[in-house]
């Protein structure tokens, strides 16, 4: 009897033992192993997350997948993942979160990538979230681009030339020996003329011997002052022009100032110079009709004058107060 009890005790710790081992291996396996702290962040495409799926902080495992929810934001259909981490976990408030496997069959986890703020997240903050790079669709997609290219552009290209090959083919065969006797021909010329076109090119290599020995002549160290001296000078003469183009300047605009300074007293005085045009015009009238009678006028003192002259050449004594030559003429 008291075996038996024994032995009841000892299978109930062992079941006790088994059950409190499976409640920690379960507790291990889901990452809830004590508090945590809870943050959140968003997708356009959760595939393969889940509930239970690691969270991952530089690879390094820290909590794990709570809840996914979709929701819509700014007008489309957006995934809000919540997931836990271990309590009191720094998180770099410019880390970002991506759904991401460590290797090609490795089991998918959300690895945060830490940032470099000195400022962590708050509990219940959000990750910037960024999209899985799904290395199948990309090669998925560059196998139809590669199909799409061989049957849009190799194919045709192949075919073009294939023909092009056909044609020059035939080319050959019915004019090849013309095409052969011509580049003989050609061939020939070229080495008769071969030994003039040496002389050429070593007549041309001489001027040009000549024209570097000019041009060291003339970049010799007198020369080159002079150059120098040349070059200043123009630089002086540019700075004048540049003045002389203020000054320039200068003059317009003064002479601007005065053509609205002689506008103004125009303008300011347009009363009394449309009274003086009137009273020129007024006196030139008066002037036109009493031209005639101071025509008459020297008319006659010119008659006078000449009468006056005539007679003082006749008998200069009339100055003094002489008397007028005697008329020696005859009467009839």
């Amino acid at each position: 009897m008291k075996n038996s009890k024994i032995n009841y005790i000892v299978v109930g710790i062992f079941v006790l033992a088994m059950l409190a081992g499976l409640v920690v291996s379960t507790a291990m396996l889901t990452g809830r192993t004590g508090a945590t702290d809870s943050y959140f962040t968003f997708y356009r495409n959760v595939s393969g997350i889940k509930f239970g799926t690691q969270v991952l902080y530089e690879g390094y495992p820290i909590g794990q997948v709570e809840e996914i929810t979709p929701t819509e934001k700014n007008g489309r259909m957006w995934f809000r993942v919540d997931f836990g981490v271990f309590q009191g976990w720094r998180i770099p408030k410019d880390s970002t979160a991506q759904i991401a496997a460590s290797g090609l069959l490795a089991a998918v986890a959300l690895n945060i990538d830490a940032g470099n703020s000195a400022t962590p997240l708050k509990p219940g903050a959000e990750v910037r979230g960024k999209e899985a790079a799904n290395i199948f669709a990309v090669v998925s997609s560059v196998a139809a681009d590669v199909s799409d290219l061989a049957r849009d552009s190799l194919k045709p290209l192949l075919a073009n030339i294939n023909k092009t090959i056909g044609t020059f083919g035939a080319l050959l065969e019915g004019d090849g020996k013309t095409l052969v006797s011509g580049l003989s021909a050609l061939a020939k010329d070229v080495s008769t003329r071969a030994p003039r076109i040496t002389d050429n090119i070593e007549a041309f290599s001489q001027k040009l011997n000549n024209s570097g020995d000019a041009l060291a002549d003339l970049l010799k160290p007198g020369n080159r002052k002079k150059l120098e001296t040349l070059i200043d000078n123009m630089g002086i003469a540019s700075s004048n022009v540049a003045e002389l183009s203020g000054n320039l300047e200068d003059t317009r605009i003064k002479i601007d100032q005065l053509v609205v300074a002689l506008n103004g007293m125009v303008l300011g005085n347009k009363d009394n110079v449309d009274k003086s045009i009137s009273d020129i015009r007024h006196v030139t009238d008066t002037i036109a009709r009493q031209i005639t009678v101071l025509s008459q006028n020297l008319d006659g003192a010119a008659r006078n004058m000449y009468e006056f002259s005539r007679q003082i050449r006749q008998n200069p004594g009339l100055l003094l107060g002489g008397t007028p030559l005697k008329d020696d003429a005859v009467n009839p």
